[in-house]
């Protein structure tokens, strides 16, 4: 199946599976998601490789098929793998899209697997991804999702906590919306993986520090 083909029907394919979903991981963010990795593919020079640019449209597009926070069913979690052999994608290309989606989450990260040594794309579609969790649009998706899960806003005698494992970071504790921050969000400028995603990640970084220190100002009634 020709590329732009594939493209297409993983853009349909992102449509079905995140209907659901609320507005934090619904289709709107794969799309911002494939954006900003094409754009950030662009400033790492992968741009002369084709194969390359299909492997990040792709992965990006897909990242957050089957995403564990979503699942209701587990045979959700072979929706993407299913796809690619639908398609008939090249083994390889198979291979490091798999590769990509199923290593760069947080938690991944938190258990010390790292991808982008072997494989140039992920980096770019690890900090797109991550990049969308940070800044203005990522303030907004953190409430969106923590008033979907009906987590407490802010609770300051609930400390967030530190030195998380994997395993910790995936329990459902009962934890705020700010703690997230704390516990991931305000990591991810110090965790991204290219140059370009490293420049972008400073000011969307520093837009949250300015969020949170005005939040906890009108929450203490000193604003």
């Amino acid at each position: 199946m020709a590329g732009r083909e594939m493209v297409r029907k993983a853009e349909q394919l992102v449509k079905e599976a995140m209907r659901g979903n609320d507005a934090s991981h619904d289709a709107w963010h794969v799309w911002r998601v494939r954006d900003l990795a094409l754009s950030l593919a662009h400033e790492e020079g992968l741009s002369s490789n084709p194969d390359s640019m299909e492997i990040v449209e792709l992965s990006a597009l897909l990242h957050d098929i089957g995403d564990y926070k979503y699942v209701r069913d587990p045979s959700e979690e072979k929706v993407v793998e299913n796809f690619l052999e639908e398609v008939q994608i090249e083994e390889s290309k198979k291979m490091k899209i798999l590769k990509i989606i199923k290593g760069m989450g947080f938690k991944d990260e938190l258990d010390g697997l790292s991808n982008n040594e072997l494989y140039p794309e992920f980096g770019v579609v690890q900090d797109a991804d991550r990049l969308d969790a940070i800044g203005a649009i990522g303030i907004a998706r953190c409430f969106t999702f923590g008033g979907n899960r009906n987590r407490v806003l802010h609770d300051p005698a609930i400390h967030p906590r530190s030195d998380l494992s994997k395993e910790q970071y995936m329990k459902k504790e009962e934890q705020t919306t700010v703690n997230h921050f704390h516990e991931k969000l305000l990591k991810l400028k110090d965790l991204m993986k290219t140059k370009a995603g490293q420049r972008r990640a400073e000011s969307r970084h520093k837009f949250m520090e300015d969020f949170l220190k005005e939040f906890y100002e009108e929450w203490g009634g000193r604003a």
